[in-house]
């Protein structure tokens, strides 16, 4: 019973990546981690969702409003030894026992296993990723020095969580609306901000945060805000400036506290270019958009463990569930596309690691990437989701079993970082700036080129043929139908994409015919081509794992 030891994939992906001793010491973590994340982490995720959801505690002793959150205490147990393991920590500084720095691999597969456990425990870490990466990227050297330690704590400091402060009232997506003003403050050689976000998460838990506001005299629209960092300052609210009016009530991922948050003087040190702050967010919301992905195969892959477990374990008729062949159909099509989103989310980091280490100048590619790889990971851990409910039939209905909460926690990942719409309209603008259409198509090709030869080879092809084609009607189109036809491009993108990266990965029997099935029926339909249902030996083929077992 451990999220790692049990999934072979992931193992493989690691190996296959990381140097040989960096493997090594990972491996030894993520075996840990793993069994942890199987068992303490998964009650505590539990208790939380259930009987000990954050809750706003208002006012001090005294009775002075104060902008404090009581979480249960296993919560903060999963805090230490999360943040201890170097989730955030160790992408910035040098691993101890290996004398260099960790990697965003690593982290995310550390957020990949606690997000099958409790997505809104890996939520407060996305918000401290994004912050480490603000303040280590555009601070200056007094901010890096007095608070980059705290956000990359390992336990030899105190902790500052992060937290990233976007979305206000009157604009959510549209964050050229936003109203909080920034003061600059002479006496104290500081900024003041006044104004309220309206979904601020991670508040009270935070140690700083980073917040978009429009300096005094700066223009309207995203060209002039700038970004802060904020000191989440202890005490009452007349003293710090911060005052939390409320907790949301969340459909899912209790665990984490997204409240509303007013500042009314609170203290703020400008990070930065004061006129690129909105671009500066944008930077950090790409890697939040990754930690989404990962959140959402984290997801999938609990769905499908589940899934697989109890088919195995519950008898229907005489036999197994999993016996039937409509079952074996299911869990047949959701490991494939498991298996598919796994490696092109993994693929897809290792080329946000190499971004981050060598400051390649920015064509669009990766944001296409990022893109279309959040939305497509995001819906499917839905469906996976309410087919796990399915398989457990009216036992997945029960709070009991864990399948509701999936369910509960997945459908936010489509709205967090952008809804399908917002990325569809970030695909457009990047097919016109950066003519990413025709250089994915091109990278496509390049990359199928190098697979070894194969029936979907030649059919993968075509589909890229015919890709191409769908670009260039898209060109023809005025902007109006252009936004209406995008989504059902990026579907097509996006499968394209997953299909070759399992054709590269395919080594042997099984590999190969988890490419041909995840081809034949996530690919090739999205053009009419209708292809024969694989047999039943081929999906036993491919459910044929090692250490498959309920985690």
């Amino acid at each position: 019973m451990n999220m790692y030891s049990s999934d072979p994939l992931l193992q493989e992906i690691l190996k296959d990546t990381l140097d040989a001793d960096f493997f090594e010491w990972a491996n030894r973590e993520l075996t840990n981690f793993g069994n942890e994340c199987a068992t303490v982490i998964d009650e505590r995720a539990k208790h939380t969702d259930r009987d000990g959801q954050p809750k706003l505690d208002p006012y001090d002793r005294y009775g002075h409003e104060q902008p404090h959150v009581w979480v249960n205490e296993g919560y903060k147990q999963t805090i230490k030894d999360t943040y201890n393991r170097g989730i955030v920590g160790y992408i910035h500084k040098p691993i101890p026992e290996l004398g260099h720095k960790g990697n965003y691999l690593y982290s995310f597969a550390q957020g990949y296993l606690l997000s099958q456990a409790e997505p809104g425990f890996y939520c407060p870490v996305t918000l401290t990723m994004a912050t480490a990466y603000l303040v280590e990227q555009y601070a200056d050297e007094d901010l890096k020095e007095k608070y980059l330690p705290h956000i990359l704590s390992t336990g030899d400091e105190e902790l500052y969580e992060g937290a990233t402060f976007l979305t206000e009232r009157q604009g959510g997506s549209d964050v050229g609306a936003n109203e909080t003003r920034a003061e600059y403050d002479a006496e104290h050689d500081c900024y003041r901000l006044h104004g309220l976000k309206y979904f601020a998460s991670n508040a009270g838990m935070c140690g700083v945060a980073t917040v978009l506001a429009r300096p005094e005299g700066a223009p309207a629209g995203t060209k002039g805000l700038a970004l802060f960092l904020v000191p989440w300052e202890k005490g009452p609210s007349e003293k710090s400036g911060i005052r939390i009016r409320r907790l949301k009530d969340k459909l899912g991922v209790r665990a984490v506290p997204s409240g509303e948050v007013e500042f009314n003087g609170s203290k703020a040190y400008l990070i930065g270019q004061k006129e690129r702050g909105f671009y500066y967010m944008m930077e950090a919301l790409n890697l939040s958009r990754i930690c989404n992905a990962v959140a959402s195969i984290g997801i999938m892959r609990r769905a499908f463990a589940e899934s697989y477990s109890y088919t195995n374990e519950r008898d229907a008729f005489g036999r197994s569930l999993a016996h039937y062949p409509m079952i074996q159909d299911s869990l047949v099509k959701m490991n494939v596309k498991l298996e598919a989103e796994t490696r092109t989310v993994f693929k897809l980091v290792t080329e946000f690691d190499h971004w981050y280490q060598h400051h390649s100048p920015d064509d669009g590619m990766l944001r296409l990437l990022i893109a279309l790889v959040k939305a497509e990971t995001a819906e499917e851990a839905i469906h996976f989701s309410h087919e796990a409910i399915e398989m457990h039939g009216g036992n997945g209905y029960i709070e009991d079993f864990i399948t509701p909460r999936l369910l509960r926690d997945a459908q936010v990942l489509t709205v967090w970082e952008g809804t399908a719409n917002i990325l569809g309209l970030e695909v457009l603008r990047l097919f016109n700036k950066y003519n990413t259409g025709n250089l994915f198509v091109k990278r496509m090709k390049k990359e199928l080129a190098a697979c070894a030869d194969s029936i979907e080879k030649v059919e993968l092809n075509q589909c890229l043929t015919w890709l191409e084609e769908d670009i260039s009607d898209l060109d023809e189109m005025d902007e109006g139908e252009k936004t209406r036809r995008i989504k059902p491009l990026q579907k097509k993108m996006v499968s394209v994409l997953e299909a070759v990266t399992l054709l590269e990965a395919a080594r042997d029997e099984r590999s190969q015919k988890v490419a041909q099935v995840y081809a034949e029926h996530f690919v090739y339909p999205l053009w009419g081509n209708t292809q024969e249902p694989w047999s039943l030996e081929d999906g036993k083929l491919i459910l044929t794992q090692k250490q498959r077992v309920k985690p």
